[in-house]
């Protein structure tokens, strides 16, 4: 079949439009800009150079002038940067702001320094996971409209002067100013930092989102295994002021080297290997069910649906993470030496279960991993107090953290799933209020319920119950998901008669 030809005007505007060249005729521009024009890449300059670049034709043509033309300030496509890199960089972010789960730390220090109240002290930390909340809702179509490096940028330097002016509130004995440097403009560094490098990290793993957000959420669940020693040491060695400007200056300066790394790719791109599966028919690429804005978003019901399990999830973690210690002392006997330990031996399992978790939703389903974290906790929250052998306890325990770190990570690629990519940072951040509202919630309602139980056991059978909503939750948004795979298999159908 033969293609049509466009008007012989445009193939000669399009082909002046390259610039003089010695070794191209007028004829041979017109024709081959003719071949350009017919096969419609010219309404797509990026896939239509990635498409036609090796080609003969195109080479012996007018490959340089296109390629100038098509590129005017922007970097050749031909340097792809390297995913794992971009991965490595969104980790040096999380695990900076992640520091900010190392809270306690600090506080026995701060309170034998000035005597300050540990409930008003502690909100301090309340407040940093609100602002976190909060920034990430506000601020996520920043992060949409100017990239992952200038999100990056913009949460380096909140979260560096959050750090550094804490140990001024410090040095001048302000709880006041503790609030606005730490829990305010450090808290506003979270939320940003957190959402700035997940949206990209979809877009470089279309073949492993899971894996790809685990990464980076992972090194936000291990920051305060690294984290807390190191303060421990400062602390003792230069004070608690001093050791809160060594960390403000060392955590800004790894956030800056992490975000100029990072970078979209350009749309559409696969890795290699992938692609060449996917040519040869070796492999599917599976559909978003949609591609929406964070505005439109939120007008959806399973939106509402991702949102109150992750509210539910994390409510529920926060609760028995803040109790784990006294849980373990009268449920197993625990010293509370012992119990102390077994904590910080647990916090290595929520950053396992972000990477672990988010992997194996890759291969078993969104769906599927959510459905699974409320069965496990419906089931294991009920036991806890009931359990004498010590060994269970904490295999159960252990267990518990890892749903707790895997619903943070994935999270985003089950937002990827359901709204595509056109904005997932924006939605992620919408998303992540769920965590604000929970950081206030969780720890109040724990207290309110052992306080009118009276036990843990009474308590941990609430938050089963919780559990059992969520579970018919993570039913619903499966019904969801059936209609609209319905509704995209139609327009397909429809589009392909």
């Amino acid at each position: 079949m033969q293609e049509p030809r466009p008007h012989e005007g445009n193939a000669l505007a399009f082909s002046r439009s390259l610039g003089p060249s010695t070794t191209i005729n007028t004829n041979t521009r017109i024709q081959h800009s003719n071949k350009l024009i017919a096969r419609g890449y010219l309404t797509n300059q990026r896939i239509f150079y990635e498409k036609i670049k090796n080609t003969v034709w195109f080479q012996m043509a007018f490959a340089n002038e296109y390629k100038k033309l098509l590129f005017k300030g922007e970097k050749d496509l031909s340097k792809t940067k390297n995913r794992w890199l971009i991965a490595a960089s969104a980790v040096g972010i999380h695990i900076s702001i992640g520091s900010v789960y190392a809270w306690s730390v600090y506080t026995k220090p701060i309170v034998n320094e000035f005597g300050w109240d540990l409930t008003e002290l502690n909100f301090t930390f309340s407040l940093a996971i609100l602002f976190l909340g909060l920034s990430a809702a506000f601020l996520g179509h920043f992060v949409e409209k100017y990239g992952p490096r200038k999100a990056g940028l913009l949460s380096a330097i909140f979260f560096g002067i959050g750090i550094v002016g804490s140990g001024l509130a410090i040095q001048l004995e302000s709880l006041p100013l503790l609030y606005l440097f730490y829990g305010v403009l450090g808290g506003i560094g979270l939320g940003v930092g957190y959402i700035a490098p997940v949206s990209t990290l979809v877009k470089w793993f279309p073949d492993r989102r899971g894996l790809a957000t685990g990464l980076a959420i992972m090194g936000f669940g291990f920051a305060s295994l690294i984290s807390s020693p190191i303060i421990q040491k400062l602390i003792q060695s230069v004070g608690i002021a001093n050791t809160f400007y060594t960390l403000g200056i060392a955590y800004f300066i790894v956030m800056v080297a992490s975000s100029l790394y990072l970078e979209p790719p350009v749309k559409g791109w696969m890795p290699a290997g992938f692609e060449a599966k996917v040519k040869s028919g070796v492999k599917k690429v599976k559909e978003d069910l949609s591609q929406l804005t964070a505005n439109e978003a939120i007008k959806t019901r399973r939106f509402y649906y991702l949102w109150l399990m992750l509210f539910i999830n994390v409510t529920c973690g926060i609760a028995i993470i803040s109790s784990a210690s006294p849980l373990a002392q009268e449920s197993i006997g625990l010293t509370a030496v012992a119990a102390a330990a077994l904590v910080g031996v647990l916090g290595a399992f929520n950053g396992f279960g972000r990477i672990g978790w988010a992997s194996i939703s890759d291969f078993i389903g969104r769906p599927n991993t959510y459905t699974t974290f409320f069965v496990i906790q419906m089931i294991a929250f009920p036991l806890l107090p009931v359990i004498d052998n010590p060994l269970l306890f904490q295999v159960l325990l252990a267990i518990i953290y890892t749903c707790y770190g895997g619903g943070f990570a994935s999270i985003p690629a089950y937002i990827g799933d359901l709204f595509g990519t056109k904005q997932l940072g924006a939605i992620h951040g919408y998303i992540l209020t769920a965590w604000a509202a929970a950081g206030l919630v969780g720890p109040m309602f724990a207290s309110w319920v052992r306080e009118t139980t009276g036990s843990y056991s009474q308590s941990l059978t609430v938050f089963a119950i919780m559990f059992g909503v969520a579970f018919i939750i993570s039913l619903l948004i499966r019904y969801d998901i059936k209609e609209l795979r319905k509704q995209q298999e139609a327009n397909k159908a429809k589009l392909a008669s």
